[in-house]
């Protein structure tokens, strides 16, 4: 400052007498951030994340899947919910533009494909959502409701999961993908039936059998030719695969975790999930991985399988349990447990304020709720009345009651 008004005192102009860098406070400059289509910045750490098609999943995990990481999915008994919430991911791709990849043993990835939910395009499904509990939490509505006097003045519980800034699309379940929409979408499939003729046995050179060798190598080879990598110029946009791999681990894909409690092949599907997190960090890709975990006998087997995915979670359904038919759970059909969150650019992971998770497929739509068991509200409730408290203080004996006539209650 003393300088700059020297130099106007002197009549001569700032620019002749002033340096380049008269002064340290220089403007930062912002990073520029990679714009894609169905990602946005994390508010956590920055990192790009991208929505699992479940609005209420994406709350559960911190906002989003990150780009370079893995979703483990615990399967439930029958292989519905789960599966369901592959079809998720993938239509939340086709709807976003992203480039998929399909693997599977049992259906052929254009099965898969033609499964996926229909997207509900104009957002009618938030408003509706949001009147239903409207109705649902109006005592006018519900005739048969009885409150207990205890529990007629404490604030009401808001079991839905939603964060204030809106990030994904809504899908109805009840209706498949336009075919037209599918087709637009670029795919990649891995049917493992059209990719392996034999299944061998690991050796010392590869750990893996060659199924998850030719997956794994087929996989690469898909990220490299299309420059997930970033090894070839993108002359378009840059975009992002999507990777949904169903049932790993099971005998179909020719490994027998599922089989013996200590299997041949113990370390082959660590193995492929050590190598698979190893390509997704050097690339624009994130991947989902269904496993049967229940079917695993050997649970420290499994536990290796969970620190190797960046993000675990397991799906319990009441279908075929005692649950099913338990009026306490009537609203819901599974809970839901967050085995593991990602630590992405920071020392602890965001963890969920409620860890009571349930899910429940509601006619068009599947969504994730904190679990809320209702109020014992039963009618029996046992009160003693004055006659019988008269008739216990009457009781002659000094014992417990015995040789009493008359009531035997305890009067304490």
């Amino acid at each position: 400052n003393n300088m700059i008004a020297t130099c106007i005192c002197m009549g001569k102009p700032t620019a002749d007498r002033l340096p380049c860098n008269t002064t340290s406070f220089q403007k930062k400059s912002r990073s520029k951030l990679v714009s894609i289509p169905g990602t946005r910045p994390s508010i956590q750490n920055g990192q790009l994340i991208v929505s699992t098609g479940v609005t209420s999943l994406d709350y559960v995990i911190g906002g989003g899947l990150a780009v370079g990481t893995l979703l483990l999915i615990e399967e439930d008994r029958y292989d519905s919910y789960s599966r369901m919430l592959l079809k998720y991911f993938l239509a939340e791709g086709v709807v976003c533009g992203h480039e998929l990849y399909v693997a599977s043993a049992l259906d052929h990835p254009n099965d898969i494909l033609q499964e996926l939910p229909a997207p509900i395009l104009d957002d009618i499904a938030s408003p509706k959502t949001v009147e239903d509990q409207a109705k649902s939490c109006d005592p006018e509505s519900q005739d048969a409701m009885k409150i207990a006097w205890r529990y007629q003045h404490l604030p009401k519980v808001q079991t839905a999961l939603a964060s204030s800034s809106r990030f994904g699309h809504y899908y109805d379940v009840s209706k498949t993908m336009d075919p037209e929409i599918c087709q637009a979408a670029r795919c990649h499939g891995f049917y493992l039936p059209e990719h392996s003729t034999a299944v061998t046995s690991p050796t010392a050179t590869s750990p893996m059998p060659e199924t998850y060798s030719s997956l794994l190598n087929n996989l690469q080879e898909v990220i490299h030719r299309e420059g997930f990598d970033g090894s070839v110029p993108q002359t378009k946009s840059r975009n992002i695969l999507r990777i949904g791999l169903h049932s790993l681990g099971s005998a179909l894909w020719g490994d027998d975790l599922c089989c013996h409690e200590n299997p041949s092949h113990g370390h082959a599907l660590t193995t492929f999930l050590y190598g698979l997190r190893a390509m997704l960090r050097s690339s624009l890709s994130v991947a989902v991985v269904t496993v049967p975990s229940h079917l695993i006998q050997n649970r420290a087997l499994m536990g290796n399988i969970t620190r190797l995915c960046d993000t675990a979670i397991a799906l319990e359904s009441f279908r075929g349990s005692e649950r099913e038919t338990n009026p306490l759970y009537k609203d819901y059909h599974g809970l839901l447990d967050v085995r593991q969150l990602p630590y992405l650019n920071c020392l602890v992971c965001d963890l969920p304020d409620n860890k009571d998770l349930a899910f429940k497929l509601k006619r068009k739509q599947f969504t994730i709720e904190r679990l809320h068991l209702p109020p014992d509200l039963s009618e029996t409730v046992s009160r003693v009345s004055r006659g019988e408290l008269t008739g216990t203080a009457m009781v002659g004996s000094s014992g417990c009651g015995s040789g009493s006539t008359g009531n035997r209650h305890l009067d304490f």
